[in-house]
């Protein structure tokens, strides 16, 4: 075996967004295209970016969800962190770990980082997504400023350091070597699994399942499946088949592993019937991410996150109570309202978990989560969907209620907060840049303007000072926020691959016990009339509606 010097040229595109790299599966089966961002990674790894300490020598975890192209990226990956000095690599069997166990085996066994080949809840199989990205010595994800660093490398790399060994076996346990790297498959399940334990009262779960409670989990033929099977059914005694599309599938069996009820229908299908269990939940792909669900009902993740944080004390973790809470900017200010209850602070940011870090690692917060089906805490430094699934299951256990019951008295007591998300997808890049620089510009004229009965209070392009390092973060999200409290919120997403995905949030409080049962979309349909007369969406656009409204 030999350490070659490949020489290459700069490839464009490959700027990291919210959740690292994301192209369509082609893209990075280019010559050079995964190899050329890899390298510019072991570079700056290798440069003492990272708090001035060096990756050479030092142990990297590795694993994906499984999707297309997951097992050939893992063997380029341990051949050029081989040929970069990498001391050791614990590598998920088989190539897969979860993003939350990633996560965890980081932090458990002192990791220097990991890499996580991912494109989380897009599509996935030849045609669809792949994504790679970097998790720093905490477990989180990299910061801008790594993440910039590694960008800026990409754009003037010309040489790539890889071995020419053969393959490694990478779908049995043991220790194995390449070059001086020692390379040890784990089991993907373990670490994550022994946090689990340590969280939660695993005998009150197994007494729920012996009595008779009854489960569904859709895992969406994603990386989840394995976790949740082990954990829940093996584990808690639930009962076999409570997980569904459980096994793995590079291409998620065609499904599209988001959780949300447009695509989770079979799940939405179950949990409507007669006969439907006492819970119902579904993970995307790499596991990350959640929906609740009772019986013909949907928890929104603004609520989830609420809730969660409203009964934290009941759960073994967190008896001793919250420190405080952190929410995306888009997602509703359900969380602030039991926040200020409980007399904790409340931390707005911009979307993407690495926003989360700082204030976790400070023992700032101990719950954090976002609009888009992600709720975690500080037990790791990821958005966690069977961590998410064990707490719900938790309350349930400890209250004797239901999800809907739970739910419906968190409304009563803290009122109901409204809320939506629509996404206008493959938007031509230039088409949702202009939008967005033209609603930056009028935002002036917005400010104190009235629409119907109510009146814009504030108008902003949202920004955040991180209050642990001081860093700033501009342009994360057009707010209109009016005199009743109801928002409207434009962004681009970072998360996907084909042109742009513009989100439109919108909000709208309820305190009123008799206003609290009403169609979402009906409720909220002024503030889409509102939004559509600021933003012009269908003519610039070309969309009637939404491509995915939750």
């Amino acid at each position: 075996m030999t350490i070659q010097t490949i020489f290459t040229q700069a490839l464009t595109g490959q700027r990291p967004g919210t959740s690292g790299l994301r192209q369509k599966t082609t893209a990075f089966m280019q010559p050079m295209y995964l190899e050329n961002f890899v390298q510019a990674l072991l570079d700056v790894l290798n440069n003492g970016v990272v708090d001035g300490r060096y990756l050479r020598g030092q142990t990297l975890v590795l694993g994906g969800d499984g999707r297309f192209y997951n097992r050939a990226a893992v063997q380029t990956i341990l051949k050029m962190a081989a040929a970069n000095g990498v001391g050791r690599v614990l590598l998920g069997q088989g190539g897969i770990l979860s993003t939350p166990a990633v996560s965890a085996v980081i932090r458990s066994r002192q990791a220097f980082g990991g890499i996580v080949l991912s494109a989380s809840h897009n599509p996935g199989g030849p045609q669809g997504d792949f994504g790679i990205k970097y998790n720093a010595s905490n477990g989180g994800p990299a910061t801008e400023t790594l993440t910039e660093a590694v960008y800026a490398k990409t754009q003037t790399l010309v040489q790539v350091r890889c071995s020419d060994a053969p393959d490694m076996a990478i779908d049995q346990q043991g220790v194995q070597w390449m070059e001086q790297m020692q390379v040890e498959v784990i089991d993907p399940v373990a670490d994550y699994a022994a946090l689990m334990r340590s969280l939660f009262d695993f005998d009150l779960l197994r007494s729920m399942f012996a009595r008779g409670f009854t489960l569904r989990v859709d895992a969406m033929n994603a990386v989840g499946g394995p976790y949740a099977k082990a954990i829940l059914e093996t584990e808690l005694g639930a009962p076999v088949g409570t997980v569904v599309n459980a096994i793995p599938m590079e291409d998620f069996g065609g499904l599209h592993p988001d959780p949300n009820p447009v695509n989770a229908t079979e799940l939405m299908t179950c949990m409507a019937g007669v006969n439907a269990p006492d819970c119902g939940a579904a993970m995307d792909g790499d596991a990350d991410r959640n929906m609740i669900l009772g019986h013909n009902f949907v928890v929104s993740p603004s609520d989830s996150l609420a809730v969660l944080t409203a009964h934290a004390r009941l759960i073994p973790a967190y008896r001793e109570g919250l420190v405080g809470v952190a929410r995306s900017m888009p997602t509703s200010a359900a969380v602030d309202r039991v926040a200020s209850a409980l007399g904790i602070d409340c931390f707005e940011t911009p979307t993407g978990w690495k926003f989360f870090g700082n204030l976790l690692d400070a023992g700032r917060v101990t719950l954090c989560g976002e609009e888009s089906y992600g709720t975690g805490s500080s037990h790791v430094r990821e958005k966690d969907g069977l961590w998410a699934i064990l707490f719900w299951l938790s309350l349930q256990g400890a209250t004797g209620r239901s999800i809907e019951s739970l739910v419906r008295e968190h409304w009563r007591v803290y009122g109901r907060n409204y809320y939506s998300r629509h996404d206008y997808e493959g938007i031509p890049l230039d088409v949702a840049n202009a939008l967005m620089a033209d609603l930056r510009a009028k935002l002036p004229t917005l400010q104190a303007q009235r629409f119907g009965e109510r009146m814009v209070m504030l108008a902003d392009d949202f920004s955040y000072l991180d209050p642990v390092d001081g860093t700033s973060s501009q342009h994360q999200g057009i707010r209109l926020i009016f005199d009743d409290g109801a928002r409207i919120i434009f962004r681009l997403s970072g998360t996907g691959t084909d042109g742009a995905t513009l989100r439109l949030y919108l909000e709208r409080y309820e305190a009123d016990p008799v206003q609290q049962d009403m169609p979402v979309q009906k409720t909220l349909a002024d503030l889409a009339t509102v939004a559509e007369q600021v933003a012009g969406i269908r003519v610039r656009t070309g969309m009637a509606t939404p491509s995915v409204a939750t």
